[in-house]
Formats: C-alpha cells, sequence, structure tokens
C-alpha cells in the first residue's frame, strides 16, 4: 500500500471505526469519572478489571506466536513482558519500579512489583480484595467472559491480519481517554473515602503510557500495511468486532454497578 492509498485508508479508519460508541461515548467511565460509587460498586469494578488484565496476557501471547515477522513478534513481546514487570528503558526513567514511559524491554529490568496484575492486586487490598478473589475466570460475569473470549478469538487470531486490525482497534480505545476518566473517578472516591493507602498506580500509569501511545499505534499500521496487500474490508470489519467486545465488558460494568445501586446486599459477584 502506497502512501496515498494508505492516507485513503486512515480516513476511512477515522469514520468507520473509530466513531465506535466504546471510543466516543463509553456508558460506564462517564459514569465513573465523577467518583461517586461506593464500595462495593469500586470492589466489583476491580474484580472484573482483574480478570480481564489476567486473561488479556493469554491475547497477547498468542499474538506474539503467531507474528509472521521477528519485527512483529518483537513488538508483541515488548507489551507482554511488559505487563508481567519488565520496565521499559528509555532516555528518562520515570518511575524507579515501572522505568519510562517510552523505550524498549531490551536491557530493562525486572520487577515482580512491576507487573501491571501486582498494581491491581495492591490497590485492592484497602478495598479489603486479596489474591484469591481476583485475576481468575469464575469471578467473571458474562459480558466480562465475552469480552475476554473476543480477545482470544480476535486479538489472538491464528490469522495475523485480524491479530492486527484487533490490535490496533484496542490500542486506539486505549488511547481515547478513559484510563483519564478512570483516574479522575478514583482521586475523588479516595478522597471522600478517606482511604490514603489506596495506591492508584495502575490506573495513573496506563494513564501516562497511553499519552505516548497514540502515534505509535498509527506508525504500526502504517507499517503492516506498507509490507502487505490489506483487505480493507476485513480490517474494518474485524476491528468493529473487537470493539463491539469491548463495548460488551463496559455495558456489563454499567448493569452491574446500577443493580449494586439499587440493592447494596447484592454480592460483587452478582
Amino acid at each position: 500500500m502506497d502512501n496515498t492509498s494508505f492516507a485513503l485508508f486512515k480516513r476511512r479508519l477515522w469514520r468507520e471505526v473509530l466513531n465506535h460508541p466504546v471510543i466516543v461515548a463509553n456508558p460506564y467511565t462517564r459514569w465513573f469519572r465523577n467518583g461517586e460509587f461506593s464500595r462495593e460498586q469500586a470492589r466489583a469494578f476491580l474484580v472484573q478489571f482483574s480478570v480481564f488484565s489476567n486473561e488479556f496476557l493469554f491475547a497477547q501471547l498468542r499474538k506474539m506466536v503467531n507474528a509472521e515477522t521477528i519485527e512483529e513478534m518483537r513488538a508483541s513481546k515488548e507489551i507482554l513482558a511488559n505487563e508481567i514487570g519488565v520496565g521499559y528503558r528509555g532516555r528518562t526513567r520515570d518511575d524507579a519500579e515501572l522505568g519510562s514511559l517510552v523505550g524498549s524491554i531490551d536491557g530493562g529490568t525486572f520487577h515482580f512489583r512491576a507487573a501491571h496484575f501486582e498494581l491491581l492486586l495492591r490497590m485492592a487490598k484497602p478495598l479489603n480484595l486479596t489474591l484469591p478473589q481476583l485475576g481468575k475466570r469464575r469471578f467473571a460475569t458474562p459480558a466480562t467472559l465475552h469480552f475476554c473470549d473476543e480477545l482470544l478469538r480476535l486479538y489472538g487470531n491464528e490469522n495475523y491480519a485480524v491479530a492486527e486490525a484487533a490490535s490496533w482497534a484496542v490500542e486506539n480505545w486505549a488511547a481515547a481517554g478513559f484510563w483519564d476518566e478512570l483516574v479522575e473517578g478514583w482521586q475523588t472516591f479516595k478522597g471522600r473515602e478517606n482511604l490514603p493507602g489506596l495506591n492508584l498506580a495502575f490506573f495513573s500509569w496506563h494513564a501516562r503510557l497511553e499519552e505516548t501511545h497514540a502515534q505509535h499505534t498509527w506508525d504500526e499500521l502504517a507499517s503492516f500495511c506498507r509490507d502487505r496487500k490489506v483487505d480493507e474490508d476485513a480490517f474494518v470489519r474485524d476491528a468493529n468486532e473487537m470493539l463491539d467486545g469491548v463495548l460488551v465488558f463496559w455495558t456489563g460494568l454499567d448493569e452491574q454497578r446500577r443493580r449494586l445501586g439499587a440493592s447494596p446486599e447484592l454480592s460483587i459477584a452478582s
């Protein structure tokens, strides 16, 4: 695909994919950012997000295994290794444990405590959630399971063109600002509930990371399109299917928080 064709494809993606409801009108995060949720709603959210966080590792591993070039394989390794605790090595060290916001895992330092799931685990402790209560598929709602299974089906697809479309969609969803909305909500909740020990690093670090990833996502897509013939219709379809799965996740969280708000006695697994 030459530069002119890619520019036209890029405009099509803006028109047909990046206006997806989960990117422009997330039903849950618009509510969450106000920080008016209860402790039970906070716990319920962390349980579901912990399942997604763990299940994402399987999808990322499959994407790495199914890569068609050494560059694609290494790009997937960058994400996977960072998820499990290898900090990016860059020109600046933005956090003592987590490493740099930009750079490469090549030559980076591993810390158990830098694993993204461990960040989430430390955050959950003041809310009386521990490892046996987090991250397992058995704790997921049907909506969360659907999203995780769609990650495996699309993001981890054996056909790398499908995986690339899903990955591109996920990265654009992540860069659309929902992390900032979550951080804003957690900060308000932390102050209102007087929880000084509530460590927000999982969400605040992801928010900072995504600020650096938006242009990188487009650069990766340009490289992908430069090296092969791309079925644009299939790419648009697969990207939208992945975002449909993401929307199911957030819609499920929105429905769950409404049930918990109406009936505080409901359990976090409802």
